[in-house]
């Protein structure tokens, strides 16, 4: 049985971490904010200049020089924009994903800890129900370290996949941009 202070100390953890969760959320979406700032001024101010260029056209060859070397940084904008955006959410997904695995770690310690106790003061001729009891808390931890494992690997294909994807359309852009 847990103590009193044993259940303090617990509830006083999990108010940190989740107080620690919340100024990381709000950090997260304040460089969400401040990328979504920067862009916009980003965008007013070269929405200016493109106009003062559009209006100062003498011709409609000009006119279509002028719109095709507009799109690639517009599509490299759009890539680091999007990269940004990425590697925001994915710093604070990573802060969720440790603050995660800690607490299942430490409810997997108190767990394996009440499961010990339980063992070490069952009646005799329950070992039968001891060892298939171990035997369960094992293959759970087990399988929650393999799903761990897949959720990471999945997360690093992600990543590699938005870094090629970003790189295939700035590729692009700038080769079609060229052709013109």
């Amino acid at each position: 049985m847990m103590t009193t202070e044993q259940i303090l100390a617990s509830h006083k953890a999990n108010v940190e971490t989740l107080f620690g969760l919340t100024n990381k959320a709000f950090e997260g979406m304040e460089k969400l904010v401040e990328l979504n700032l920067t862009a916009t001024k980003a965008a007013l101010s070269e929405s200016a200049d493109s106009t003062k260029a559009a209006l100062s056209v003498k011709d409609a060859q000009e006119l279509m020089t002028l719109q095709a070397n507009m799109f690639q940084p517009l599509a490299e904008k759009t890539a680091a924009y999007s990269r940004h955006l990425y590697d925001i959410a994915s710093g604070a997904s990573t802060e969720f994903t440790k603050a995660l695995e800690a607490q299942t770690a430490a409810a997997q310690k108190q767990f394996s800890n009440l499961v010990d106790s339980a063992t070490a003061n069952a009646p005799a001729g329950s070992e039968t129900a001891v060892a298939v009891m171990k035997s369960a808390v094992n293959a759970a931890n087990n399988a929650y370290e393999s799903v761990q494992k897949a959720v990471k690997q999945a997360t690093d294909m992600a990543e590699a996949n938005m870094a090629a994807v970003t790189n295939t359309a700035v590729t692009t852009v700038k080769t079609a941009a060229k052709k013109r």
